[in-house]
């Protein structure tokens, strides 16, 4: 018998995964127009991650991630209209239109920001989670980020203090293989990623072969056990981006020599093989309801990013350190 609980969790994060794939393929098709005025590190390929921890998290909880944070930003519940208009360097974005695809914030829902510098979130993250900490508040704090973080020092840092205070943080590894146009293979020694972690200390977990139901599983455990005072946990999520470093492109001149990754990782699709699960459980036609009212939404968006204005030249004045 079908747990509805559970099916109802599984056709929210369908729709999350859904929400960031159709996304960002608008953002393909507009970004050859020049109308999106920024840079975009994109999540195609990598949407279960997000979609599955943030499944667990409400909105008192917060989240920080890295600059390839569309799908953190929507899965957290960012505002799908100021997030159109933010790249399109519009006053209705939610940035204002000052940060762009790589500076994303919603503070409404516990997005706190995305940021454009390896590991810089870090220890912002856990920051965060010693003030929540020091101030007896509720929430858990999460922090997305690559696996080529985890070679900065500030990663480092931040673990020990994390795991000395026995912060409220999840730390999210997202290990799509690359930094950048680097093989993590031809960058990480030692034992592996979550021996990094549990070098702290740390409970580490490693998800192989990007199974959005493992996610979920494993981020509920980890989630509940940070929920009853544990301490920080970390988990290691292997997935795999399609698209290039930056820009729509697939670009498979960096993967030479092992170019059929991006193919089995194509196959093995987890917003397809969902979608296959849900016509299984509560039927296609239902699923399809749940696509076409994400296809509304995103129209919409477009059309508020098309018609949002540009910010005044005064406003460059506006939200610094000092006037």
């Amino acid at each position: 018998m079908l747990n509805p609980d559970f099916e109802t969790t599984v056709t929210s994060v369908y729709r999350t995964m859904y929400l960031i794939r159709r996304v960002e393929q608008e953002i393909i098709r507009l970004y050859p127009t020049d109308k999106i005025k920024s840079p975009v590190h994109l999540s195609i390929g990598q949407e279960a991650v997000a979609a599955a921890v943030c499944a667990h998290l409400t909105v008192r909880d917060v989240v920080f991630a890295t600059y390839r944070g569309h799908a953190a930003y929507l899965a957290k519940g960012g505002d799908l209209n100021a997030m159109m208009a933010e790249l399109y360097g519009k006053a209705g974005g939610c940035a204002r239109g000052k940060g762009g695809s790589m500076h994303l914030v919603d503070a409404s829902v516990g997005m706190v920001g995305t940021s454009a510098i390896v590991a810089s979130a870090i220890p912002q993250a856990v920051g965060y989670a010693f003030a929540q900490k020091v101030r007896q508040r509720p929430g858990i704090v999460v922090n997305f980020f690559g696996e080529g973080a985890t070679d900065e020092g500030a990663f480092h840092e931040s673990m020990n203090f994390a795991a000395l205070k026995a912060l409220p943080i999840l730390f999210v590894c997202e290990n799509n293989s690359y930094a950048i146009y680097s093989r993590v293979e031809d960058r990480l020694a030692g034992p592996g990623l979550c021996a990094r972690a549990e070098a702290y200390g740390i409970p580490a977990r490693r998800i192989e072969g990007g199974g959005v139901l493992d996610l979920l599983d494993a981020a509920a455990e980890a989630i509940g056990a940070i929920r009853t005072g544990s301490g920080p946990r970390f988990l290691e999520c292997e997935t795999y981006r399609w698209h290039d470093h930056v820009g729509p492109g697939d670009d498979r001149q960096y993967r030479t020599g092992c170019e059929a990754e991006l193919d089995r990782w194509i196959a093995a699709d987890q917003v397809a093989a969902l979608a296959e699960r849900l016509d299984r459980t509560i039927g296609e036609a239902a699923r399809r309801a749940v696509e076409q009212a994400v296809e509304t939404a995103l129209a919409a968006a477009i059309d508020f990013a098309e018609d949002s204005p540009y910010p005044p030249e005064q406003e460059i004045f506006d939200h610094v350190f000092a006037q």
